[in-house]
């Protein structure tokens, strides 16, 4: 059973996700929260599996709340709902450990899908929505220094290349295609990507590329 936390400041809306989400066998609503300093003290209070997190909200926005509530121990994955597509506080949000985002007028299929998705692990967001998001926001991009660690050089040349491709919004199906190898070779590889450069999905290879400027809006 998944355990889930509904976080959105309209009542309605939360209504509509509990009864869609509660129509499921392998789904359960443990909690909701108005807000994200609600959502904080109920990743506390509850044992959860996923959080899904409305980014505008008053007191504690969304893309705070998820930066807290992945900072706790052992905490709940976070899939961010927004209204609008490519919008700036969806990347805020990734970079602050969500697992990714889905827009709120999604069917209700790919909603039920991309909790299961990021409950078993993975990202979410499809490779395309990747590269159109920080396409559009690479301005945003900080200067500094990027908050994964590793560095680049510490891949082999092949894993070097499928990052770039992932970096490139490629699915592990397409970069099999063009390197020739098999796709559970890729798979294999992105492994090895996330364990050296200790980042936690094929959304943070997008952005870990970015920030180090091994690939480029275009």
């Amino acid at each position: 059973m998944i355990r889930l936390l509904l976080v959105d400041d309209q009542k309605l809306v939360r209504t509509g996700f509990r009864m869609l989400l509660q129509s499921q066998p392998d789904l359960t609503v443990v909690a909701e929260a108005g807000d994200g300093a609600e959502a904080v003290e109920a990743a506390r209070a509850h044992r959860l599996d996923v959080v899904l997190m409305d980014v505008r909200m008053p007191t504690v926005d969304g893309v705070t709340a998820c930066r807290r509530i992945r900072a706790l121990p052992d905490p709940p994955r976070v899939l961010v709902l927004t209204t609008f597509d490519l919008d700036e506080y969806a990347f805020s949000a990734i970079r602050a450990g969500a697992s990714g985002f889905l827009l709120k007028d999604a069917p209700p299929e790919d909603l039920l899908a991309a909790i299961r998705v990021v409950h078993s692990g993975d990202s979410v967001v499809a490779p395309s929505t990747t590269r159109r998001l920080l396409e559009r926001f690479a301005p945003y991009l900080p200067d500094g220094a990027p908050d994964a660690a590793g560095p680049a050089d510490a891949l082999t040349g092949r894993e070097h290349e499928v990052l770039l491709l992932v970096a490139r919004g490629r699915s592990n199906a397409e970069i099999a295609a063009e390197l020739f190898v098999a796709e559970t070779t890729v798979k294999s590889h992105v492994s090895r990507i996330l364990t050296k450069l200790g980042l936690r999905d094929r959304v943070q290879i997008v952005v870990y590329a970015y920030q180090h400027g091994l690939v480029r809006a275009q």
